[in-house]
């Protein structure tokens, strides 16, 4: 078990806040992080790996990594860090910058290999694409098989397809390395693709904790679905007014009635949903 209890006063989205969590997480757990910009999350991660000062107290399993009177050093802590700007060194092979971390030829050409990466092993970073660069640095967070691999937003620069893949491939290496994993992410299906515990915070507090389908699957009573998203446009046409609704990376024209018009505003927050349809699903 791992027993955090953070408590930090930071510059948040709205001015000053206390970071204040306070969370047990089980052993071989993959928990997300998520909410708006400036609630805390990197922070937290920051914080758990030692490279920014807080009043806290964390201790995983029979070890003490930070009190009121002792606080354990970075490079003692048995953790991994996954940051989204990959962090390699340029001079390195991408089989040296796994070795810089642990002289551990078999475990470094296991990792290349559970990601596909040996016929890259000679190559330098600048030589690789930004998803060939994410999984070294996957691969090199590992090379201490860590207790905690700390992942911040790792695939968000990344298409869909890439993304799609390294989430196999982390998910892969959690569970081969039998590693408790906690990452920051804002992307539902990759939310809830990975986790299997995920919390949510806003302004340095958590707000919600449960399963991904619990936290995300946002329906209510006899919904059918629901989405969210940002009201761009209501126009009328003949006696039909069509509201345009940006809902991530699509935008979507709904039928709304003539009193919904009239309390609705341009730029407004807004839940789609339905009670009864049959929807049609096919591949693109």
């Amino acid at each position: 078990m791992i027993n955090i209890d953070i408590n930090k006063q930071l510059h948040g989205s709205d001015g000053l806040m206390n970071l204040n969590i306070k969370i047990d997480i089980k052993y071989k757990e993959f928990l997300v992080l998520t909410g708006k910009s400036g609630s805390g999350k990197t922070t937290f991660l920051r914080i758990l790996a030692g490279l920014e000062k807080s009043n806290s107290n964390i201790k995983v399993g029979q070890e003490l990594w930070q009190n009121d009177k002792y606080i354990m050093p970075v490079q003692k802590r048995s953790i991994g860090f996954v940051f989204q700007d990959y962090a390699l060194f340029s001079n390195m092979s991408v089989l040296n910058n796994l070795l810089f971390v642990q002289k551990d030829k078999k475990l470094a050409n296991k990792l290349l290999d559970l990601t596909e990466l040996t016929s890259l092993k000679n190559r330098l970073p600048h030589n690789l694409s930004g998803g060939q660069k994410q999984r070294v640095s996957l691969c090199r967070a590992m090379m201490n098989k860590p207790k905690l691999l700390l992942m911040d937003e790792p695939l968000s620069a990344l298409d869909s397809n890439i993304r799609l893949k390294l989430q196999k491939e982390i998910l892969q290496l959690h569970k081969e390395f039998n590693t408790t994993t906690i990452m920051v992410s804002h992307d539902p299906s990759e939310i809830y693709q990975l986790a299997n515990r995920v919390i949510v915070l806003e302004l340095g507090n958590i707000i919600q904790d449960g399963s991904a389908k619990e936290i995300l699957l946002k329906t209510s009573k006899s919904q059918k679905f629901s989405f969210e998203g940002e009201l761009l446009n209501i126009s009328k046409v003949d006696e039909t007014y069509i509201a345009i609704i940006s809902i991530e990376t699509q935008l979507v024209e709904v039928v709304v009635s003539h009193d919904e018009a009239k309390v609705l505003k341009v730029g407004q927050k807004v839940r789609v949903s339905t009670k009864a349809f049959h929807p049609s699903i096919s591949k693109i």
